[in-house]
């Protein structure tokens, strides 16, 4: 079985972009049209997790004593 390689957020975004656009003409058949948009729904999914991805190593950021950044480790919330 081959590996897929996992596609970046813009790789992603772009398909996204392009099955907003092909839904948008109208001209696909609907069973086309319902596989495009299950296809953007799982894009769009796969983007919410890559920014909450990047949301939580930027707030693992903070200003040190002197105003440098200082890396803390990530403490979850309960």
């Amino acid at each position: 079985m081959a590996e897929r390689k996992k596609k970046s957020f813009e790789e992603n975004l772009t398909r996204l972009e392009e099955i907003v656009s092909l839904l948008e003409k109208g001209d696909a058949k609907l069973a086309d049209s319902l596989a495009l948009f299950e296809e953007g729904t799982k894009l769009v999914g796969q983007c919410g997790a890559m920014l909450d991805e990047a949301e939580l190593k930027v707030v693992k950021l903070q200003k040190g004593p002197d105003g440098a950044p200082v890396e803390t480790p990530f403490a979850e919330e309960e």
